[in-house]
């Protein structure tokens, strides 16, 4: 017989990755796998099998469904990932806010939350999409402690409704504020790398320049970005690092870059021509107006994954990125201080994500 008293071994941690099926959750699902977790993956729609994943489904917007797919669920961890855009900010912060009460309400029977890490972004510091950058914005680079903005933010929402979960519920909590996020998850409303592919096969498909559409001060200023498995190692750090309980991080590679420099390298990989800033920002939303029957035969040719050219490309995000008129990057002290020491090189993260939509069918490899 075995004395119970003498088993020292940890119990296998549970985590529930919320938006497993996006970005930055399908990072994590292969992370959190990866090193041995008991994996849940929620998501609204149906997920394609992830080794490893159990699947849960329900609409993340209706609290009945998650109490019901949730009832029996214990999780230690909980990585929340996921958002549902609206047409404006107000409905943002009713959606989005109430999808981390009702989940968090859901999970609070069982008592089995260690730890919530939250993702959110740079919108703290750049305002809502509403006023996006519009008003008076803290100097680069963003700490983590600067004074919320005085505009309505689902962020803001989406931080309190978790201060209050973890107040009610005695788990600890984490927050991440990613910047633009690159990495491979079709469907995904926020998908720059993704995006820019996309572009550069019907540059090639048109014989047409691949043209920066962005603003002036995006071609010639700096910035960073944030890979998808850069952040997913955070957000598995601070979830189980004591030093990094009850604290907001900015989540960004590491590096800082123009995109006068890394354009023309994306663009060489890429297989098309070129063209930087010239006079005034030229949105892809313009560019590529009118796109979709032609990347419909492109996949069709190609034997491609996906022919819906709307669950490939984000062209308003990454105008609504590329356009800002103000420099963006952030400061990333707090979690060096804290011991998280992930570093990213943009330009590897985008090349690597290139090979990766080519090998996936995703995109054609240029010929």
């Amino acid at each position: 017989m075995t004395d119970s008293r003498s088993d020292t071994r940890t119990p296998t941690p549970t985590a529930l990755v919320v938006g497993v099926t996006g970005i930055a959750g399908s990072a994590l699902a292969d992370q959190l796998v990866e090193q041995g977790w008991a994996v849940l993956g929620l998501s609204r729609r149906a997920p394609a099998d992830r080794p490893g994943v159990t699947a849960l489904q329900a609409d993340l917007t209706d609290a009945e469904a998650l109490r019901d797919v949730l009832a029996d669920v214990r999780p230690t961890h909980v990585f929340l990932t996921a958002w549902a855009r609206q047409d404006t900010e107000e409905e943002n912060i009713r959606v989005n806010g109430g999808m981390v009460r009702d989940l968090l309400a859901a999970l609070s029977p069982g008592g089995s939350v260690q730890h919530v890490a939250l993702m959110t972004g740079l919108k703290h510091y750049l305002g809502p999409f509403e006023a996006y950058g519009k008003g008076e914005t803290p100097d680069t680079p963003f700490h983590e402690d600067e004074e919320r903005l005085p505009y309505p933010n689902f962020y803001y929402e989406q931080e309190d409704r978790l201060l209050e979960a973890a107040a009610r519920d005695g788990f600890t909590w984490s927050v991440h504020r990613a910047h633009t996020v690159i990495g491979a998850a079709l469907g995904n409303a926020m998908n720059m790398g993704q995006t820019l592919a996309a572009y550069a096969t019907l540059c090639r498909e048109t014989d047409s320049p691949f043209v920066f559409p962005g603003s002036q001060t995006q071609w010639d200023g700096l910035t960073d970005m944030t890979d998808a498995g850069l952040l997913a190692e955070q957000m598995v750090w601070a979830a189980t690092e004591p030093a990094a309980a009850d604290t907001a991080f900015n989540t960004a590679n590491g590096d800082v870059f123009r995109w006068r420099w890394l354009w023309p390298l994306l663009a060489a990989r890429l297989g098309v021509q070129p063209e930087g800033y010239a006079g005034s920002p030229r949105p892809l939303e313009e560019q590529m107006a009118g796109a979709a029957p032609r990347w419909r035969e492109v996949a069709e040719r190609e034997g491609l994954r996906e022919a819906d050219l709307d669950r490939v490309a984000s062209w308003w995000h990454t105008d609504a990125d590329l356009g800002r008129d103000m420099e963006c990057l952030t400061d990333q002290a707090r979690s060096r201080a804290a011991g998280f020491t992930g570093y990213r090189s943009t330009l590897d993260c985008f090349l690597a994500l290139f090979d990766r939509l080519e090998a996936d069918r995703v995109v054609p490899a240029p010929r």
